[in-house]
Parts: structure tokens; sequence; C-alpha cells
């Protein structure tokens, strides 16, 4: 409340503010918070001893990185990628003062939804069997779970690839991708928006094609390639624009070398086969990959190669990202320098001091 007679203000409402901890989890937050209710505290009221009320106590919900926030028509509030990460979800309401007839204002209520993303340097894309398990396990310290059958990796591991200087390179293997899962047939939509959050792509495809079971159809490793990047542009087309490299993998198997070639030739050359397919199975751009490394995660052949790949398909987008970002400093010096000089006043002009700092 206000004090009417002396024009004192009353306390602000607290803000309930969403931030950001390295060692938080959804479990942790849901454990501690049950009724996952949150309510800033109230601002003080103003007094003869202290006409301007103090504020109310602010109220932080603490949540994992990788939190994407909504409200409940699904609009996107905010993101939190960074330790210390914050967003303001609900303002507290004003204290009473002249403009309030010195009543004070409720503070905003709304409901949040909380949903984790991975973030990954590389995400592993590609059917079920397709070996993304395997080649987790062999080019970092992950143990997933694996077995010959379909949808064995129902969540996502993550895994860390470890170089000789130290760097080290994040990799994240997905639950698998069938046709239909832009429209939330099977992990669906739960695979499609972990995907979002990697920088790059790495598509694990069966040198020998593709089947999930008896009941539907075999697809070759070019129809697998297509498929994917069909699903990927169907959900979100930006997902289609992020760095991709293809690991063609099971390169021990029988005539694995002649299926490669034949791959070989037909991703170089994509314009003169895809009249072979369905007009729905085609992507509107088909993917260009940085790198395509023959490789088999039960052997190791081409594993070291597949590595160096990734370390320099990395290197160069961190390297044209800081490009882009320097020119783009650059450009706004010159812009902010010409609007200096052009607003320079004429000798007869009058003028009063300004600074504008942006």
């Amino acid at each position: 409340m206000g004090y009417p007679r002396l024009g004192g203000e009353g306390g602000k409402g607290g803000d309930v503010w969403v931030v950001a901890h390295n060692k938080m989890t959804l479990k942790q937050l849901k454990d501690k918070y049950p009724q996952k209710r949150f309510v800033a505290g109230e601002g003080a009221n103003s007094r003869v001893s202290a006409l301007k009320g103090s504020k109310g106590k602010d109220c932080e919900i603490p949540v994992p990185l990788g939190i994407s926030i909504t409200d409940e028509n699904g609009k996107i509030i905010g993101e939190l990628n960074k330790e210390k990460d914050r967003i303001l979800v609900a303002e507290g309401g004003l204290g009473g003062k002249l403009l309030t007839n010195f009543l004070p204002l409720k503070g905003q209520k709304r409901v949040i939804h909380l949903d984790l993303k991975l973030i990954a340097d590389i995400g592993l894309v590609g059917f079920p069997n397709a070996g993304k398990s395997s080649l987790l396990s062999k080019i970092s310290h992950a143990k997933p779970a694996i077995a010959d059958y379909a949808f064995t990796t129902l969540k996502p591991e993550l895994g860390k690839i470890m170089y000789n200087d130290f760097k080290q390179i994040s990799v994240a293997d997905l639950p698998g991708l069938i046709e239909g899962a832009h429209m939330n047939k099977g992990m669906g939509h739960k695979f499609l928006k972990h995907i979002e959050r990697t920088k790059q792509l790495l598509f694990v495809v069966d040198v020998s094609g593709f089947q999930l079971s008896s009941q539907t159809q075999y697809r070759t490793a070019f129809e697998t390639i297509l498929l994917l990047s069909k699903e990927l542009e169907l959900y979100r087309e930006e997902l289609q624009t992020k760095p991709a490299l293809l690991a063609v993998n099971k390169m021990d198997l029988p005539d694995a070398q002649d299926k490669f070639h034949v791959l070989m030739n037909q991703l170089q050359n994509p314009k003169d086969f895809l009249h072979l397919f369905e007009k729905n199975m085609i992507p509107e751009r088909t993917v260009e990959f940085q790198h395509i490394i023959p490789i088999s995660a039960v052997t190791g052949e081409g594993i070291g190669e597949l590595k160096n790949c990734i370390r320099k398909s990395l290197d160069e987008h961190t390297n044209q990202e800081n490009d882009a970002y320097h020119k783009k400093q650059l450009l706004n010096l010159r812009i902010s320098n010409t609007i200096s000089y052009s607003e320079l006043p004429s000798k007869n002009a009058v003028t009063s001091a300004r600074i504008d700092i942006t």
C-alpha cells in the first residue's frame, strides 16, 4: 500500500525468474517443488518511517541448461543455454503510488512449460539399426545399450570424443527416426526436438540399406538419406541448413565396397536418380555433406578418419562464425561513423549536447 497523506510509495512485488544451473536436473526440480507453484515476495507497505516501501523478494526457479520456456499457448518465452542465464517469466505488481491512487496492483500470474532439449556438438541421425549406438561407443567413452533389434535407444545417450590435445567434442545418439516422424510417429518429435540443439549433424546409414520390419518397405542407403533429409525438412526446414557429415557404416559386410561406390555415384549426381522415387520422398533440397566417410563400427575401420573430419568440420564452422561476427561488428562501426559524420551541425546551427551510447 502507498501512504496517501505523505505521498509515500509502496514497494513493488517480487519477480519470478527462471535461472540455469549446471548441476540441476528437471527431476531434482520436480522432487524439490512437487507443487510446481512459485510465488515471489510481496512489496512492503509505505510507512512514516519508510515512505519508499521495499521491493518484494524475487523468486528464482532453478533449471538445467538447455531449457526452452513456453507459455500456455506454446509461444516461446526464451531459452537458457549457459550457466546463470536468466529469463523473467512473471513480473511483480506496482506498489501503491499517486498513479494507482496509492493502491497496489496485482502481479503477473502465468503457467509456463519447461522443455529440455539436449545441447551437443554433434547429433547422430539415422534409422534404427544403422549402428549409431555402436559408433558412439567406438568414438567416445559412452556405454549405450546395444542389441540387434529396432529402437534399442529409447532415450538420448551422450558421449564425448577426447582428442590428444585434450579437445573434447560432445556427441548425442538420439532415438531412431522412422518414416513419418515429423507427424510424431515412433519417437517422432521427441527425437526431432533434441536435434534442433546440436551444432552439426552426423548421418549414419547402413551401406546395405534399411528395413524396419517384414511389413515395411526395404530402402537402399541412398533412399535412406533422402528419407532422413525429408523428415528433417518436414519437421523444420532450418534443420537442413545445419552442417552435415555422412558416415556409411557396416563396411565390413560382403559386397560393401561395391554398394559404397554405387552410393557415391548417386550422391554426386542425385538429379540423375531422383526421378526413380516418389515425389513425397524427395526433399526440396538434398543435403550437401562436408565429408563422407566409410566406416565399420564393429572393426574400427575409418573411425580415426571420422573423428578427424568431425574435428575439422567443427573448427571450420567456428572460424566461419567468428569471421561473420567480426564482419558484422566492422559493418556496425562503419554505419555508426557514417551517421555521426552526416549529422555534424552546420556553423550557424544551434545544438544541445547529447551523447547516445549503444
